[in-house]
């Protein structure tokens, strides 16, 4: 089978740590073949440390470009949409980082459009492919935990200084930076879609969100309890408990270590990768690039594991949790469910 041939939307630091996952794999698996960023010369510095053969000013030519077979978004959350729409008409596959979109209505959308164009589209849910949440769902399958009836997940680092966190014209706010992995995890652990959500959170003064408490209560009276920060760290574990005993994931998004059922600790460790990641655990991110190469070969055009449902039932909660905390994007005016 020939590689799986990759574009590169954004030259950013998450792109990087991406890039560098997909170096994990052998080249007749994963090549990526070219880059795009909105300025050439970032386009051209990326394609230098990463040796990709072709780089571009603007994600136009990345869309236009024949050889390209599947395209990461790793651009700030408002432009997700709309690149995305782009990539999907002109014949891409999509890969696109989280949020999959600022909001349901335009998630709605996307989606429609990859279905429409019968082309294979994902939300880079990548903690669902880490070793440790399989291994989680079959613990949860099995029945070794007993009935789910409580997770408790925080997230949280010092970011109220990251632009794409503080700013409302890039999408900010923990809910939809941070707060996605958190409603993810107690998703993959209920699975099913809460019946009701309680929120409250601070504000900056551009009106986003820099913390957020929530409580998705769900059918079974289990509920999931959720905390996101920006103004300081939290511990960052999710403890998914059922009748029968619990299981913690330790870094909960990017999991290398879990306590199981029993009170033993496994470890999934990560390979070697030829440059340094910036973010933690980023060679993690190896997991989802095949899964995209696993689904596509088997002509699938959504992942089981971050299914298109489950991206919407994520951007409905997001979208309620804002609702409840005030904070509004013109997104919201204009794309409406």
């Amino acid at each position: 089978m020939a590689p799986l041939r990759w574009g590169i939307v954004s030259a950013g630091k998450i792109s990087h740590d991406f890039t560098t996952a997909i170096s994990t794999w052998p080249k007749e698996d994963h090549k990526v073949v070219a880059v795009g960023a909105r300025k050439l010369q970032d386009a051209k510095k990326f394609a230098k440390v990463h040796d990709i053969p072709k780089f571009y000013e603007g994600y136009k030519e990345i869309a236009k470009d024949p050889e390209i077979d599947v395209v990461y978004i790793g651009a700030v959350n408002t432009t997700h949409y709309e690149i995305g729409f782009m990539m999907l008409n002109h014949g891409k596959h999509v890969l696109c980082e989280k949020p999959l979109c600022i909001n349901e209505g335009q998630s709605k959308r996307l989606i429609a459009h990859a279905e429409a164009k019968k082309r294979f589209l994902m939300e880079a849910i990548w903690s669902r492919y880490f070793p440790s949440y399989i291994h989680l769902r079959k613990q949860v399958d099995g029945g070794e935990l007993g009935e789910i009836k409580e997770v408790n997940v925080s997230f949280g680092f010092y970011l109220s200084d990251v632009d794409r966190l503080r700013m409302k014209e890039l999408g900010g706010g923990t809910v939809l930076d941070l707060g996605v992995y958190t409603i993810q995890v107690c998703l993959w652990a209920f699975r099913d879609a809460p019946n009701k959500i309680v929120a409250k959170g601070k504000l900056n003064e551009e009106g986003v969100d820099m913390e957020v408490e929530a409580e998705l209560h769900f059918p079974n009276s289990g509920i999931g309890k959720i905390k996101t920060s920006a103004l300081r760290k939290l511990d960052n574990d999710a403890v998914i408990r059922g009748t029968k005993g619990s299981i913690t994931l330790h870094d909960f998004w990017c999991p290398v270590s879990l306590t199981d059922v029993d009170g033993s600790v496994k470890q999934y460790p990560l390979p070697k990768a030829p440059r340094t990641f910036i973010f933690q655990n980023s060679c993690g991110l190896r997991y989802e690039v095949e899964e995209v190469r696993h689904c596509l070969a088997a002509g699938r055009l959504q992942s089981e594991s971050v299914p298109h449902s489950e991206s919407l039932l994520i951007a409905r909660i997001q979208d309620e949790i804002r609702k409840q905390i005030g904070v509004h994007f013109k997104e919201d005016d204009m794309y409406k469910v």
